[in-house]
Formats: structure tokens, sequence, C-alpha cells
């Protein structure tokens, strides 16, 4: 009885055997096409003599692609990094330890990342001054997350996740409110940038009670920055 995994590779060895030319030659592709002229897109390579498929090298860079357009980083954090992030820039020597004492806290858990996202703990990143380089530091962990762990990561503010459930209530929306909920609590690793910085109200409350109990309860790791200290928020206990 064909297993699973040989209907998969089956299904791939059709595919290529239409696309790529006899030869496999990138020759066979024009040199203008952004399509990969090895395996013609489709991130796999088939050995016309042995039949036996094996990735391209394109397929990491593809895999990448992937993983930048679901976390929807701006654009000018996408290549944030956290070797990069400057600590020399804060004028009081008071700002700078901070900084680095949070800069080696981050460092710890990343370097310890399986064991935290084994057991869903995430962070929580505050600073009561504007322009403290909290986003800059969330993007600069959702990339690190996405290159060095190969993390699924999804970033956003609290502010946009809120109008863009507003928005599938619009007929013209093709996503449904319940699927926008369940991308943002089945993410591997949820960033929510400005946390607490929206006009409060029950629904406000409830929604994110409900992103955030299903990540809780499934142990998924979640991310926050904001201008407010975790016990000054004003969500209710259950957050």
């Amino acid at each position: 009885m064909e297993t699973e995994l040989n209907r998969t590779l089956n299904q791939i060895r059709t595919t290529l055997s239409h696309r790529q030319s006899p030869q496999g030659s990138p020759e066979a592709n024009s040199k203008d096409s952004d399509i990969c002229p090895y395996c013609q897109g489709t991130t796999w390579i088939l050995d016309a003599k042995t039949n036996y498929v094996t990735p391209c090298r394109c397929r990491e860079k593809t895999i990448m692609d992937r993983r930048l357009r679901f976390a929807a980083l701006p654009d000018a954090f996408r290549e944030m990094e956290l070797k990069t992030f400057r600590t020399d820039i804060y004028q009081m020597p008071e700002s700078r330890d901070k900084i680095k004492g949070a800069c080696q806290v981050i460092k710890t858990y990343l370097d310890n990342f399986s064991q935290m996202q084994e057991r869903g703990i995430g962070l929580y990143m505050w600073s009561n001054a504007k322009g403290s380089g909290k986003t800059r530091m969330a993007a600069s962990i959702a990339n690190h997350l996405m290159r060095e762990k190969g993390v699924q990561v999804k970033f956003s503010t609290s502010l946009n996740i809120i109008q863009e459930i507003k928005n599938t209530w619009d007929d013209k929306e093709k996503k449904s409110e319940s699927r926008l909920l369940d991308a943002l609590s089945t993410a591997e690793v949820l960033i929510i940038d400005d946390f607490g910085m929206e006009q409060l109200t029950a629904w406000i409350n409830n929604k994110f009670f409900q992103i955030l109990n299903e990540r809780y309860i499934n142990n998924r790791v979640t991310i926050l920055t904001s201008n407010i200290p975790f016990e000054n928020l004003e969500y209710d206990d259950r957050i």
C-alpha cells in the first residue's frame, strides 16, 4: 500500500517531469526570469537517472520569503539584527545600563529558546520613553527567530490587530474574523507591538483575552512591547 510520503514524492516527481527541461539545465529558462532556473520554481531537483528528488538550492530562500510574508514586518524593520543594536546612542548612564541589561536577558532567552518555547515562555518589554528602541528590538528578535531558529513569527501592533478584526466585518473582505483570530492564536510566535496603547473597551479586552488565552493554554510564545509597566495595564486580571 502506497504511503503518504510516497504519494507526496510521486506528486513532486510528476510536477518536476513536466516543468523541468530534459537535462534540468538552467539554460532552459530565461536569464531575466524570477523563476529558479534549476528547479523551475518547484524548489525540488529531480535526478532523471535515479528518479531521486532532492531540495533545490533556492528552497531555503523560498521558505524564508514565506516566513517574511507571514510575519508582516514593516519594510523598515526587515533587515534589523540583534548584533547591530547600538547601546552607545543612549546618553544617560542609567539608560545605557538598563538597555545593556535588557540585551543580556534577551540574548539568554534566545540562546535557550527551545526550552522557552517548550514551556510557552515569552517576553514583556516596556519603556515609557518614546523612541527607546522597543519596536526595533522586537523586530530584531523576529528576524533572529525566523532566520536562525526557523520559527514562524507573526508581528503586529495591537491597534492593527483591532483594525484587522473590524475589517473582516466588511462584506467586501474575503476573510472571516474567526480565521484571523485563528492565525493570531496559532502562530508559533506572536509579537504584539505597543500593547495597551489602544483605548480599552470590554470588546477589545475580550478579543485580546481570546487570542492570548488560546496561546497560553497551548504553550505558544507571545512577545509584547509596551509603554506601560505590566502591573499598570488596564486589562482585567485574566489577561
